[in-house]
This record gives C-alpha cells, sequence and structure tokens, in this order.
C-alpha cells in the first residue's frame, strides 16, 4: 500500500513539474528552430535568431532601462528588509503583527488591481509623470516582502550570543551591528539582492501600467509579440531571459543556504 502511494506521490509530482515547466522547455526548444512558425517538426536547428538579438531596434534601450531599474530597487528593498527584520527579530513594540501582515499585503493583492491603483495615485493625486521613476516605486512596494522574508530567515537562526560578546567586550551597538551582525547575515542579504533583482527585471504589470515612454525589457518582448516575423528572436530573447532569471536564483538559494547551515553550525 505504501509502494502504491509512492509511486501516485512520484506520478503527480512527474506531471505538476511538466505542466508547469513544459511550456518553458517549448520556448527553449523553438528558438532554435530555423523557422518563422512555432509548429512541429522542427525545420532545423540555428543560432541566427539569438546572433540576430542585437541587431532588434530598441532593445538595448530597453535592457538598460531594465537594469536602471532593478538595481536601485534591489539595494533599497535589501537595505530596508535589513532593518526591517531586526526591529521584526530583535524589539517588541506595539501593532508589530500589523505592521508584519502590512508589509506582506503586496504579495496577496492582484498586481492588475495594484496597478491601476498606483496610477490613480500617481497620475490623479500626484499629478507625476509616468516614468521610470514611478516603475522603480511600484517595484520597491512589490519587492520588499521578498526581501524581509528572505532576511527574516536568517535573523531567526542568528545566535544572539554573538552580539552579546562583543557588547561584553566594549564594543558600540552600531559597530557591533558591523563586524558581528552584518558579516553573519551577509548570505542573507546577498540572496535578498539577487531575488529583488530578479523580480524586478522580470515584472511586467505594474511597468505596463506606470513606465510611460521608457519600455522596460518585458514591455518591449510584449510589444515585439505583434509582428510575427519576430517572434523567434522574441523566443531567443525570453531564453536568454530564462537562463538568467534561473542562475540568479539558483545562486539566492545558495546563499540562503549557506547562511542558514552556518547559523545551524555556529549554534552548534
Amino acid at each position: 500500500m505504501l509502494k502504491r502511494q509512492t509511486r501516485l506521490l512520484n506520478l503527480y509530482a512527474i506531471g505538476f513539474l511538466f505542466f508547469l515547466y513544459g511550456p518553458l522547455l517549448l520556448i527553449l526548444l523553438f528558438s532554435f528552430n530555423d523557422s518563422l512558425y512555432v509548429a512541429f517538426p522542427l525545420k532545423g536547428v540555428t543560432f541566427k535568431w539569438y546572433r540576430g538579438l542585437l541587431d532588434y531596434p530598441g532593445l538595448l534601450s530597453a535592457l538598460r532601462n531594465t537594469v536602471t531599474v532593478a538595481i536601485p530597487v534591489s539595494l533599497c528593498c535589501t537595505a530596508l528588509g535589513l532593518l526591517t527584520a531586526r526591529a521584526l527579530t530583535r524589539y517588541e513594540f506595539p501593532g508589530k503583527r500589523p505592521i508584519f501582515g502590512l508589509i506582506l499585503l503586496p504579495l496577496v493583492i492582484p498586481y492588475i488591481i495594484l496597478g491601476i491603483a498606483l496610477l490613480t495615485t500617481v497620475r490623479k493625486t500626484f499629478d507625476l509623470p509616468l516614468s521610470l521613476w514611478t516603475v522603480g516605486a511600484s517595484h520597491l512596494l512589490v519587492c520588499l516582502p521578498f526581501s524581509v522574508m528572505v532576511l527574516l530567515s536568517r535573523f531567526e537562526g542568528f545566535d544572539r550570543s554573538f552580539e552579546e560578546a562583543s557588547l561584553d567586550l566594549g564594543e558600540s551597538g552600531w559597530m557591533t551591528f558591523w563586524r558581528v551582525t552584518f558579516p553573519l547575515v551577509l548570505p542573507g542579504v546577498i540572496s535578498s539582492l539577487l531575488l529583488s533583482f530578479t523580480a524586478s527585471f522580470d515584472e511586467f504589470l505594474l511597468a505596463f501600467f506606470l513606465s510611460g515612454d521608457g519600455p522596460t525589457l518585458p514591455i518591449y518582448i510584449w510589444s515585439q509579440l505583434r509582428f510575427p516575423q519576430k517572434l523567434p528572436g522574441v523566443l531567443a530573447l525570453g531564453s536568454c531571459i530564462l537562463a538568467f532569471s534561473i542562475s540568479l536564483i539558483v545562486i539566492a538559494e545558495w546563499f540562503r543556504r549557506k547562511g542558514n547551515a552556518h547559523g545551524q553550525s555556529s549554534v552548534i
């Protein structure tokens, strides 16, 4: 009976993974197809769609806009997440749980509702022009919960006796943070930077509402889908972004696990 249940669970896991990642594998497969049409059988294998990516007008500009937004967003989210995680794990204060819930609220609000609300606030309330600044502000809002969650897990597994020993030896609270606390939570900080960068880099819906005349890379890709002859190049570009995103997430997870393992070993 147990073996049968195990086989059923394995089949379910395989089917779920295929359903989830099968379309991504098709994107990768057809990006090498020597044809303008996405159809089986493949006409041949070619790398010309990858070689021609830099010839696409507006691609480098959109990539530059995306990186210009993603880097400051990841830095700001990690800095705010570091302070927030430390405050939530070190101190007791009124409204602690509601504040934590408020920080995580963007994770459960549909992005289309959030985009409409932010667009209304920016244009109708403050009468601000749509630009990369508005895109960055919206990405900061939705990326901060990821940073807080990653750094919370690191601070919760942190041995406070190191800080207490530093304070007993005469170090100030500020120097204790930089010389003791920060090096120990550094893997979580790096993981937060990479995850926030990836979330901002790949985000489409909020950028669609708030980008103005400076499109980010996801919006550029969406605009190219209107032209059938550009579909193979879009598939090649999507494959590059997919590989880049997966690499960042794997590196971030490696740093997170390394930090947790280091924290557990230091406690032992």
